[in-house]
């Protein structure tokens, strides 16, 4: 039996959410221990996960400055950042809601119970030094959510919806965060002993922010190097966090959902086969080179299978 269009939308978008809440958490907690950690001028600490996001302009607006109140704030609680963690639960949680006669009870459950835990917070979570404990529940629910989903949802054409939503948002933002970071001073040799000590942190935290700190040390015996970094959170297959591994789940939920419409949108497949192909046999060199505009390639290619997906099931005719 077909999913509607709708109830499939639902649940390819609750997979996007949820992820970008977690992969929000994880970037807001390491930054803010890395400012505390580093010192130095917000702005240079602070506009990489910024750039993210969409850049500092409507941050400015809102709130007329940058510094880590404020960018905290934004992207913790603020519903008016679309990627907020507030507001990412939030739609997740719209979209579950039409969906209670679909999903197990336990996934609305735990969707519903985050909602009413965070995203009523606020600037009181900062003045009590909460960011910390406060982005961690954000992360351990979406795992949460994942792990009752993994456990409970048949295996048809809504699981794979969710999965799709969930592995192109990983992989997205898994390249915007190396992109932010390769094309800036973390990717220059530095020389003078405390730069370098401080881009070693800042590397150590996008290890962190991806939870691949353990498992990049058990892998590269090398030490912190940005272009293993970079191949690691790229290449590596089979680490859950790579841009291979999620461009791989994705182009199998995307296989699975093509067994229920046979032949009937070929291109879909066609970008996902070609952006897994591109991730099999790239040269972490050629995609990382400054000279050359991969890491943009690839999020665009990312993009236009997100955009097939919306044109083939969810655009109505």
């Amino acid at each position: 039996m077909l999913l509607l269009s709708r109830l499939a939308e639902n649940l390819f978008w609750i997979g996007r959410y949820v992820e970008r809440a977690e992969n929000t958490a994880r970037l807001l907690n390491v930054n803010y221990f890395a400012s505390l950690e580093m010192g130095g001028r917000a702005r240079e600490i602070w506009l990489p996960l910024l750039e993210l996001t969409g850049g500092d302009a409507e941050l400015r607006a809102r709130y007329g400055r940058v510094d880590a109140r404020s960018v905290s704030a934004w992207l913790a609680f603020d519903r008016e950042n679309p990627s907020s963690i507030a507001s990412s639960i939030s739609r997740a949680r719209e979209n579950a809601r039409g969906l209670r006669d679909r999903i197990p009870s336990e996934m609305w459950e735990s969707l519903n119970r985050t909602y009413l835990n965070l995203c009523f917070e606020g600037s009181a979570v900062l003045e009590r030094d909460g960011l910390f404990e406060y982005c961690n529940a954000a992360r351990d629910a979406s795992q949460f959510f994942f792990g009752i989903a993994f456990a409970t949802l048949p295996r048809d054409e809504g699981w794979a919806f969710m999965r799709a939503g969930q592995m192109l948002e990983r992989g997205d933002n898994g390249l915007r965060v190396l992109q932010s970071r390769f094309r800036g001073i973390d990717a220059q040799a530095i020389a003078d002993p405390t730069g370098r000590a401080m881009q070693v942190q800042r590397w150590v935290s996008v290890l962190k922010g991806s939870s691949a700190f353990e498992a990049y040390r058990k892998r590269v015996h090398s030490g912190i190097d940005p272009q293993r970094i970079g191949e690691f959170l790229l290449l590596d297959e089979y680490f859950p966090r790579s841009v291979r591994y999620s461009a791989e789940n994705l182009h199998d939920a995307l296989t699975q959902i093509e067994r229920s419409h046979p032949g009937q949108h070929p291109e879909i497949l066609r970008l996902s086969r070609w952006l897994v192909a591109r991730l099999q046999y790239a040269e972490v060199s050629d995609i990382l080179d400054q000279d050359n505009p991969s890491l943009e390639e690839l999020i665009g290619e990312f993009n236009r299978v997100g955009a097939a997906i919306t044109r083939a099931y969810f655009q109505q005719e």
